[in-house]
């Protein structure tokens, strides 16, 4: 059966003498293995449109065991994405992290779109890289089965005022009054608590229509970083080359 969809390159691997295997990205059947035979070759047709990070519409022929690309054209290609280090890596993490909570066979316009602009702000310098990971990281959770409870504290339902404790495990909030009962030390200050709670539940247009100081985004920062690592049942690869490359924003002066 002959297919044809709309992809990004989340993964490419070398087989034979010019072929790639490709994980991709498709907004109609989510992460799917396909082969683009002679891809490698500068002069073959599917070079350019079966590159990494490549956003491409796809034809493709379905086999028993993983696609064949018959035809691609480029749609976009990201180039700012290749200027720094620490923006490939990040690029290469929201990548495997896509491919570790996205289901196959199933309708990802939504995700693909949301993984889409974040290469846009990735590839034109638009945010910091920091920031653009919290937001990819905490929106992509939420919309694959794993959102925290962000609405009040879990004990007295307490919304706003101070510092919060927010569990990595749980994902559950308490307010510093019942976090020091429970013996936890809060660690969510009130500028990270409404960008998650932005991030969360704003629509998406509006996603990265927010500012932080860098003190609340650094603590954005770790706190996702922390739920994440929590909720992933594997660990990603290329988590830590991106944490060696990242810039800690802890050491710049809070604007």
């Amino acid at each position: 059966m002959q297919i044809t969809t709309t992809g990004l390159v989340l993964r490419e691997i070398k087989t034979g003498e010019a072929d790639r295997i490709l994980t991709v990205f498709t907004q109609d059947y989510g992460v799917i293995t396909a082969i683009a035979k002679g891809s490698m070759r500068m002069k073959n047709k599917l070079f350019h449109a079966t590159s990494l990070f490549c956003y491409s519409e796809f034809i493709l022929y379905e086999g028993k065991s993983m696609y064949t690309v018959n035809e691609a054209s480029v749609k976009e290609v990201f180039f700012g994405l290749r200027n720094r280090v620490e923006a490939v890596a990040l690029a290469m993490y929201l990548a495997e992290l896509t491919s570790t909570v996205s289901l196959e066979r199933t309708d990802a316009k939504a995700q693909l779109k949301l993984l889409l602009n974040a290469f846009y702000f990735i590839s034109e310098n638009k945010r910091p890289l920091q920031y653009i990971k919290a937001v990819y990281e905490l929106r992509t959770l939420s919309e694959t089965g794993y959102m925290p409870d962000l609405v009040a504290c879990k004990d007295c339902a307490q919304y706003e005022g101070g510092k919060f404790y927010f569990d990595l495990l749980e994902g559950y909030l308490l307010c510093q009054s019942c976090a020091i009962k429970r013996g936890k030390e809060p660690n969510l200050d009130p500028a990270a608590l409404a960008a998650m709670r932005h991030i969360i539940f704003v629509e998406p247009a509006k996603l990265y229509a927010f500012t932080l100081p860098n003190l609340a985004l650094m603590n954005l920062y770790l706190i996702v970083d922390g739920y994440t690592l929590n909720q992933i049942d594997k660990p990603l690869k290329t988590r830590d080359f991106l944490l060696s490359v990242l810039p800690n924003l802890i050491n710049e002066e809070t604007t």
